[in-house]
C-alpha cells in the first residue's frame, strides 16, 4: 500500500472508531513536596512479559542519517547505533493488533512502565486497568541541545521523528528476528488512538510534536518537564516557520491557541526547580514558566489535558516518576478499546 494509501487507511480507522473517555481526571494537579513510589511500579509477583533489545545504525536511516548540516560532531558526538527495548506484556495474545507506547531516550521509563503493565493489564478494577499495549523504548542519537543529534530529533518543530518512529522503528521492530521467533503474528493497531508517546524534558517536547504534527500517526501524549522552549537548531529549515521553536506553543505564535483544535489526548507536567526558573520572559527559557502556559493554553482550547505541578522537585525528578507514573498512564489510556 501506498504512503497516501496508508494515511487514508488510518484516517478511516480513526474516524470509525469511538471511544468516551469522560473527564475523570482531567484538570490541574499538585503533587508533594514528600513523595513515595506507587505500589504498581513495583514487582508484585505478577506474570513477567519479555524483553527484546537491538540496534539500528544511524546509517541506514533515510531520516536521522547522523550528518544533518546542523550538527557539531566534533563538538557533539553523534551515536552511530541506537539501541532499541521492547517489553511485550504478558498480556498480550500473538496477532493481535496491538497498541504501543514508544519512551524516548530509551531505555528511560521502560522499568516504570513494565511494571505497571504487569500489575495493571490484569486489575479487577475497570478504572485503574490498562490495555496491553507494547511499550517500545527507543535511544537517542546522541548528546543534548543546540547542534546535537538528540536536539536534532526532539527539539525541531516539524513531523521528522513521528516519521521516523512509524515509518522505520516500528517496522524494524515487527521485523526482528528474535521478537517474530518468539511471536510469529506480532501485529500493531493501525488507530493512531492506540499509540502514545512519552518523554521528559526535550523527550517530552518531542511527545507533543509528534502528536501535535501527525495526529493521524500519534494521539496520546506524555510530556514530563516538557522542553517548551527556544531550543530548536538557529540554523534549522525549520526556524523560518517557527523561530522561537517550541515555545511558539504557548507563546509568541500561541500555537495551540490558534490552530485548529486537535484529535489528542495530553498530559504535561513541570517541577517547582525545574530548569532555569528564574529566567525572564524574553530569554524563551524558563521551563517553569513554559510548563505553566502549556498547560493553560491546552486548558483553555478544551483539549482533554491532565497537567501535574510537583513541589520540592527539580528536571525530570525520579521521585515524581515513581509517583505519578501509574495514574498517569492509566489516565491517558482512559477510554482506549480493541479495534
Amino acid at each position: 500500500m501506498s504512503l497516501i494509501g496508508l494515511l487514508a487507511h488510518s484516517d478511516n480507522a480513526a474516524e470509525k472508531y469511538k471511544e468516551d473517555p469522560g473527564t475523570e481526571g482531567d484538570g490541574n494537579f499538585t503533587i508533594g513536596p514528600e513523595y513515595k513510589i506507587d505500589p504498581d511500579l513495583t514487582d508484585r509477583g505478577n506474570p513477567k512479559g519479555k524483553n527484546f533489545e537491538f540496534s539500528m545504525a544511524l546509517a541506514d536511516s533515510k531520516i536521522f542519517r547522523g550528518d544533518d548540516s546542523t550538527l557539531e560532531p566534533e563538538k557533539k558526538a553523534v551515536r552511530k547505533e541506537r539501541k532499541i527495548f521492547v517489553y511485550v506484556p504478558a498480556e498480550y495474545k500473538d496477532g493481535a493488533k496491538a497498541p504501543i507506547l514508544v519512551i524516548h531516550d530509551g531505555p528511560g521509563q521502560l522499568n516504570l512502565v513494565r511494571h505497571a503493565l504487569d500489575n495493571l493489564t490484569i486489575s479487577k478494577d475497570s478504572n485503574r486497568k490498562l490495555p496491553a499495549f507494547i511499550a517500545i523504548a527507543v535511544q537517542n542519537g546522541g548528546n543534548d541541545g543546540k547542534n546535537s543529534e538528540r536536539g536534532l530529533e526532539y527539539d525541531t518543530m516539524s513531523d521528522r521523528l513521528a516519521r521516523f518512529i512509524n515509518d522505520e522503528v516500528l517496522p524494524a521492530v515487527l521485523n526482528n528476528a528474535e521478537i517474530k521467533a518468539a511471536y510469529p503474528h506480532i501485529a500493531f493497531t493501525e488507530n493512531p488512538w492506540g499509540k502514545a508517546v512519552i518523554g521528559c524534558s526535550s523527550g517530552g517536547a518531542a511527545a507533543l510534536t509528534m502528536g501535535w504534527f501527525r495526529p493521524d500517526l500519534f494521539r496520546r501524549v506524555i510530556a514530563y518537564s516538557g522542553t517548551f522552549v527556544d531550543q530548536q537548531d538557529d540554523d534549522a529549515p525549520e526556524e523560518a516557520k517557527f523561530p522561537l521553536g517550541a515555545w511558539e506553543y504557548h507563546s509568541g505564535m500561541k500555537l495551540i491557541a490558534s490552530s485548529e483544535k486537535k484529535p489528542l489526548r495530553i498530559f504535561t507536567h513541570v517541577s517547582e526547580k525545574d530548569l532555569r526558573p528564574n529566567d525572564a520572559e524574553e530569554t524563551h527559557h524558563n521551563w517553569v514558566m513554559a510548563g505553566q502556559r502549556t498547560a493553560a493554553a491546552l486548558k483553555e482550547k478544551g483539549y482533554n489535558h491532565r497537567f501535574v505541578f510537583s513541589q520540592a522537585t527539580g528536571h525530570c525528578d525520579r521521585r515524581v516518576f515513581e509517583q505519578s507514573l501509574a495514574d498517569t498512564l492509566v489516565w491517558v489510556w482512559r477510554g482506549y478499546h480493541a479495534d
